[in-house]
């Protein structure tokens, strides 16, 4: 069996060639002496002289002569006839030949008699038979029996490469968990210790030229972040032949900026048969807009068995807007039991209407595991009113690390007044890049602050109407994330959060936006971390605030450039906000361009700013015209000043 490595061999302890043997024990083989028979009849085997041999080893083992047995019963099995060298193994076995006992072992297994093989193959490990020792440990490992490391490590003792190599795969699996059991199944320490005598292992059997040893070491130093000695074991399995190896250069290659150098070792392994280096070298045609050559790769990869290839010619597909190729390749990728194409031919079918069709799909990815599958059920649930269902698909999701799940999560606990644990979650999706996560948190940490209420005064307006507004925004936002096949779910920066944006800034009575003149604080406040980690990802709230930050501080110049990146992204309280700057800094005419760009896009305040304007430059019409607008958008506080305004306006007018 190929599996177990050794196949049975010639007892050749002490044996001459032919033209070695002395005339003594070529006259003694002649005249029936059994242990010159067996010595002359091995060096006949090693001359290649068959029919001698056998005559001679048969003639042995006749006359019990138990290395003469099991060398005859090699004989036979090489010869075809295998039942004959059986019971000559017997024979030899009986009679405490290690050897034969373990090639009646071998044979045995061959035959699917596990418990006869698993009998004779102890007897000749026990007797301190090295390739007894691993093809029992061989055959426990099989058969999922208890000892097999113990054997393995006999073997391995004693110079066994395979065994070696084998020690070492069991001791990564006891510490990664096998059959379901967690990687936390052990503690830490214990886990640490195995994983460093698996190194040392295979490090032994890499030595000896196995290059299956010299792949996993290499897998090992990477893991670890050592990319030097890793790069080096993988090139020695590389060059011995091992596509795996091959590919994983690539990649090392490829992170260290040499693309050419990860081409070539990709290419190599490809033509081999690695799937995984076939879609690398894909993917790389991507990039260089090469999709043709991308497909066909692509196309080797499905060919090697690797499902990411109809996974990826499914991508390619829908980036071209060949719908129905991509949906044919997201299925069969999907069949395969590849879980982001269940997820990615969810979303396809759903962008189409059939959320029915979609509902299996995102299930089927989810329970394997996707955290974008888990995410989208969620809203899938969540988009039909089944609060409960989405909430658990959330968390699931959120678990997992799904910055985007972490906020839905968020949401719930804040409705259900669970500041706490909401805080937490926001924590987590900023963490994991979710631009509203980072906003929200630091809206959240920033109403904790104790000195804002101080920096803000009584007339301060709320940011977003209130902690309630958050549940909604958020689904609103989450709505948007269908669409992504695969990813974080971050969603589109810069987005405004729906209804309930509110008046963006801290604004006193007359509109201003409050500048404390304090000293700047000794340290950064954590919330304006991330209101900046947001806004330089392009969130137009998150500039808002930063600007806000910025002109608390006194920095005019710094506020203005958030203010106006805002603005010039589409954000009414940004141009409102610049306006304001720029008024104080004398710049009048150019604050009335930023204010009416806000109240054309429904900013009340700016709109009674620009009435202030007009009336103080006794445009009375255009200042009836920004009355009204200032009306109509509100606030009421802002409505009403507007109404008083032209009060006052039409009865000068009248006067």
């Amino acid at each position: 069996m190929e599996l177990m490595g050794d196949r049975a061999r010639f007892d050749t302890a002490s044996c001459p060639a032919v033209h070695d043997v002395d005339e003594t024990t070529r006259k003694a083989a002649e005249q029936g002496d059994r242990a010159a028979q067996s010595k002359f009849g091995v060096a006949l085997l090693r001359d290649g002289e068959l029919e001698g041999a056998e005559a001679m080893l048969r003639s042995a083992a006749l006359a019990g002569d138990r290395a003469a047995a099991n060398n005859l019963g090699v004989l036979l099995q090489q010869r075809g006839n295998t039942a004959e060298a059986a019971e000559w193994w017997r024979t030899a076995a009986v009679a405490g030949s290690a050897a034969a006992a373990h090639a009646l072992g071998r044979h045995h297994r061959e035959r699917g008699d596990e418990p006869a093989a698993d009998y004779w193959l102890r007897q000749a490990a026990e007797s301190g038979h090295l390739l007894g020792a691993y093809a029992l440990a061989d055959l426990l490992d099989h058969r999922g029996e208890a000892g097999a490391e113990e054997w393995f490590r006999a073997a391995a003792e004693r110079g066994h490469r395979e065994a070696a190599y084998r020690v070492g795969v069991l001791l990564l699996n006891s510490r990664r968990g096998k059959a379901g059991a967690g990687a936390g199944s052990a503690p830490g320490g214990a886990r640490d210790r195995r994983e460093a005598e698996a190194e040392r292992w295979f490090r032994q059997a890499a030595a000896r030229g196995h290059r299956l040893a010299a792949l996993r070491l290499g897998t090992l130093l990477e893991e670890r972040g050592d990319l030097r000695e890793a790069g080096r074991w993988y090139l020695i399995a590389a060059n011995d032949g091992e596509p795996r190896a091959a590919c994983a250069l690539g990649f090392l290659l490829r992170d260290a900026g040499n693309e050419e150098a990860a081409e070539q070792w990709w290419r190599t392994a490809a033509e081999a048969g690695d799937g995984n280096a076939a879609n690398a070298l894909g993917a790389l045609c991507a990039d260089r807009g090469q999709l043709q050559a991308a497909e066909r790769w692509y196309h080797a990869a499905l060919d090697a068995g690797d499902p990411n290839g109809a996974f990826n010619l499914g991508l390619l597909c829908a980036g071209q807007g060949r719908t129905a190729q991509a949906e044919s390749w997201y299925r069969r990728a999907a069949y395969a039991g590849h879980i982001e194409a269940a997820n990615a031919l969810a979303v396809l079918l759903l962008q189409r209407g059939d959320a029915q069709s979609a509902e299996p799909w995102f299930s089927k990815a989810a329970e394997g595991g996707s955290v974008d599958g888990a995410f989208n059920l969620g809203i899938l649930y969540a988009g039909r009113r089944d609060q409960r269902a989405a909430e658990d698909w959330y968390a699931r999701a959120a678990a997992a690390g799904h910055p985007e799940a972490a906020l839905q999560v968020a949401v719930t606990m804040l409705n259900a007044g669970d500041a706490a644990g909401a805080e937490e979650q926001l924590r987590r999706a900023a963490e994991g890049g979710s631009v509203e996560g980072a906003f929200r948190l630091a809206d959240m940490l920033e109403r904790e602050d104790p000195e804002l209420e101080a920096r803000s005064g009584p007339d301060t307006i709320g940011f977003g109407g209130g902690r309630d507004v958050l549940g909604a925004a958020s689904r609103a936002r989450a709505g948007r994330a269908f669409g992504r096949a695969v990813g974080s779910g971050a969603g589109a920066p810069g987005a405004e959060t729906g209804a309930g944006d509110g008046a963006e800034g801290r604004v006193d009575g007359d509109g201003e936006a409050l500048e404390s003149g304090s000293a700047p604080p000794a340290e950064v406040p954590e919330y304006e971390r991330w209101y900046r980690s947001a806004a330089e990802r392009g969130h137009r709230r998150a500039q808002v605030r930063l600007g806000m930050c910025e002109a608390g501080r006194g920095d005019v110049v710094e506020a203005a450039h958030w203010y106006r990146t805002a603005a010039e992204a589409g954000s009414s309280h940004g141009a409102f906000n610049l306006g304001l700057l720029l008024a104080r800094e004398g710049a009048e005419p150019e604050a009335a361009i930023w204010w009416e760009r806000a109240a054309d896009a429904g900013h009340g305040r700016a709109a009674l700013r620009l009435a202030l304007l007009a009336a103080r430059r006794g445009e009375l019409t255009e200042g009836r015209h920004w009355c009204e607008r200032a009306q109509d958008l509100g606030p009421a506080e802002v409505a009403g000043r507007a109404e008083r305004l032209w009060e006052a306006l039409r009865t000068g007018l009248s006067a």
